[in-house]
């Protein structure tokens, strides 16, 4: 089940926390973005966490590309306005504007979220 988040207050939470939550916010965003596009290879966000950590942060470019393709999917299967988003998150992401990209990520979720409540 999708939950909806509050865009602000997990922005908020991730700075103070000096980050600590932001990981937490990128397993959840990786399971709902899983469960949108129904991806049958179901990701684990421990894993994507992890690879990121061994890679340098590397992987974490590929996730985020791989994100936006996967809404892009997801938004023209549910006939959802969207753009495909994945080139900008990877620009973003290497620029280490990557929490940009976690605020339009949840927004585009919380539209699913509320949609199946």
């Amino acid at each position: 089940m999708i939950k909806e988040k509050n865009v602000i207050v997990s922005v908020l939470l991730s700075f103070v926390t000096c980050g600590i939550y932001n990981l937490y916010w990128m397993c959840t965003i990786t399971e709902d973005v899983d469960t949108i596009s129904e991806n049958q290879n179901k990701r684990n966000g421990a894993m994507v966490i992890l690879l990121t950590i061994i890679t340098c942060g590397i992987y974490g470019f590929y996730w985020w590309y791989q994100n936006g393709k996967m809404m892009e999917e997801a938004n023209s299967k549910n006939d959802k306005s969207g753009s495909s988003n994945s080139v900008l998150f990877l620009i973003l992401a290497i620029f280490g504007l990557s929490f940009i990209n976690s605020v339009l990520v949840q927004l585009d979720i919380n539209k699913y979220a509320t949609q199946s409540n």
